[in-house]
């Protein structure tokens, strides 16, 4: 069986379930499934992304956690969620299909058991049911000697638990997130009529709009809820919504288009390792086409010279057991096609830009929330802002600029520079670049301001007392991110884009998704690193659990620093990568294609 991933393809194409599109019966997918899966997504979203914010405040109040390693921790829940988003995808498209992925990331956890009758019944429920038992249950927390205001460190149980917690909903945003969109556009492109790109079109629209307002409301609205009803209810209310998530889903299971997994980009590249691996103690073939396997529908029979290792792969060695009859390779783990080689080059080629924006997405939400919580948050009457909620700032200004620089600016730079799309995929990189070192010496200044009302307003050792300073000082940092965000990140999918052969187009998100992954990881080592150094000798480190005592303000005037030599290492890449000159997705863009490329929207 063959997955079907093409609007408008030719021939009968085989569901999971054994049924074809052409097949008695009633026809499945189509507009009616939409709901079942736009809301799957939307509640997930609001879910997970509602207890992100004032995870930090959960972890120093609740588990008496120092700053340094609560953020460590935070940065490896993040990196876990994003590298499992891979492996889901991975999983998706090679062994389980899509329907089978979600339906496991919808139900991570069971481990909720409900006694009825003596009789115990095992019903399905989140990892953020067990996040909710922390909240409820006061045992699964550490505790507090009032009377003498000691509190105590968390045991290896408790966090074991937490920690399970953590694993379980990283498990459930990994299958799910990556396999939604791609699971919804399945169910409009069996449908073989003149409607179906007006359609799918119509559905990303809805889809992206749903899921930017789920993203608002899960950073107003549950953080809210969080901040003024407390834990238990603050959890509780993602934990029925994942509930209805995973519902919703399964409800929808009957009408579903269910497509067969076929070969995975990630499969194809380790297969190209494996074989150049194998044959390379081979020589190359001189100048003999012959000697390089190519699929007969391609163009180019002969690989490249650029990373020339790699072309082992597809030299063959013996055509009498390398090739079947028919012309096919007979195992792929002994022998590529020159596309499959050219597809891991065009990969390695845009690392190293990849690589320039691991810094930018090194987000610091954590220590804004810590910040806002110790400011005056009031803005009408007594209504206070919840300090989890600045990331909004973020994203409305995304929302406002991507639109204003596509439809304002674009045109306007076009008409001037003869640039069709404007500035260049480099220069948009390096403009969100630029804007992300400002951002870090604008959150220095305001955090240097803030420790200073602090102190000198009597605070220093009370790290949890509202100072008089207004927590709107915090939204210049935010406006001037996301206007890095409305460049950088969109600049680096296209560029990816650019370079990568159409059949590679997909690959661009996930690419992203991994770099986002890697900007955790390299988070985490740098607040380890930052605490180790500056807390060596007695020092009162400057990611202290206590603000008012720490240095946060130097901390970000160290990021702005950073962010100064990445640009610089930005600078060199550019200049090794020579003017642009990736345009092939646009050369083919007016190519018959089989295949139908699902759009994702890049942004974080």
């Amino acid at each position: 069986m063959e997955e079907y991933s093409g609007a408008g393809a030719a021939g009968e194409k085989l569901l999971e379930d054994g049924v074809s599109s052409s097949a008695s019966g009633p026809r499945k997918g189509g507009l009616r499934t939409m709901p079942f899966i736009i809301v799957n997504e939307c509640l997930e979203k609001v879910a997970s992304y509602g207890i992100m914010p004032n995870m930090i405040l959960y972890l120093k109040n609740e588990y008496n956690m120092a700053i340094a390693p609560a953020t460590n921790i935070l940065y490896t829940w993040s990196a876990m969620s994003n590298i499992l988003s891979i492996f889901g995808a991975f999983l998706s498209d090679s062994y389980l299909g899509r329907f089978r992925v979600i339906f496991i990331g919808s139900f991570s956890s069971l481990l909720v058991l409900e006694k009825e009758r003596k009789e115990e019944l095992v019903s399905i429920q989140q990892g953020l049911t067990i996040l909710w038992l922390t909240a409820m249950i006061p045992e699964l927390r550490p505790s507090c000697e009032s009377f003498i205001q000691v509190c105590n460190s968390a045991t290896a149980p408790q966090l074991l638990l937490l920690f399970i917690a953590f694993g379980l909903i990283s498990i459930g945003s990994g299958c799910v997130r990556p396999c939604s969109i791609a699971f919804g556009a399945d169910q409009l492109a069996i449908k073989e009529n003149s409607n179906n790109e007006r359609l799918l079109d119509s559905y990303f629209n809805w889809y992206y709009t749903s899921i930017g307002l789920s993203t608002i409301i899960a950073l107003s609205v549950i953080v809210y809820i969080q901040e003024t009803l407390g834990w238990k209810i603050g959890f509780g209310v993602p934990a029925v919504l994942i509930f209805m998530s995973a519902l919703s889903f399964i409800l929808g299971s009957p009408f579903y288009v269910k497509v067969m997994p076929s070969e995975s980009l990630l499969t194809s590249f380790a297969q190209v390792v494996v074989v150049a691996t194998k044959n390379r103690k081979l020589s190359f073939p001189d100048h003999n086409i012959d000697q390089y396997y190519h699929s007969h529908d391609s163009e180019q029979t002969v690989p490249t010279d650029t990373l020339r290792f790699l072309n082992k792969a597809c030299i063959i060695r013996n055509r009498e057991t390398d090739l079947n009859p028919d012309g096919s390779v007979s195992n792929p783990w002994s022998l590529c096609s020159v596309q499959q080689v050219e597809s891991l080059k065009s990969l390695l080629r845009v690392l190293p830009m990849w690589s320039t924006g691991i810094f930018m997405m090194m987000t610091q939400s954590s220590f804004t929330t810590l910040q806002a919580n110790t400011m005056d948050r009031r803005i009408i009457g007594n209504f206070k802002i919840p300090a989890g909620s600045f990331t909004v700032i973020m994203i409305i200004t995304l929302s406002i600029v991507i639109p204003v620089y596509d439809r304002i600016a674009v045109p306007i730079l076009a008409k001037y520079t003869g640039q069709p799309r404007g500035f260049s995929t480099k220069v948009r990189i390096g403009i969100g670049l630029v804007f992300v070192c400002i951002a870090k010496a604008t959150s220095a200044i305001v955090e240097t301001m803030r420790r200073n009302v602090a102190i000198e307003q009597g605070f220093e050792d009370q790290p949890n007392a509202v100072i008089n300073m207004s927590a709107l000082w915090l939204v210049p940092e935010f406006v001037l991110l996301g206007i890095a965000e409305s460049f950088t990140p969109v600049g680096q999918v296209e560029f990816f884009y650019s370079h990568f052969p159409k059949t590679m187009s997909s690959f661009a998100m996930a690419l992203f998704t991994l770099e986002l992954a890697a900007a955790d990881l390299v988070g985490s080592m740098v607040i380890s690193i930052v605490d180790k150094v500056t807390s060596a000798g007695g020092n009162v480190s400057w990611i202290y659990t206590n603000i008012n005592k720490g240095h946060l303000n130097f901390y970000y005037g160290l990021l702005s620093f950073l962010g100064m030599i990445n640009f610089v290492y930005f600078l060199a890449i550019c200049w090794a990568y020579g003017p642009d000159q990736g345009k092939k997705h646009e050369a083919s863009a007016g190519k018959e294609d089989e295949q139908f490329e699902y759009k994702e929207l890049p942004t974080s």
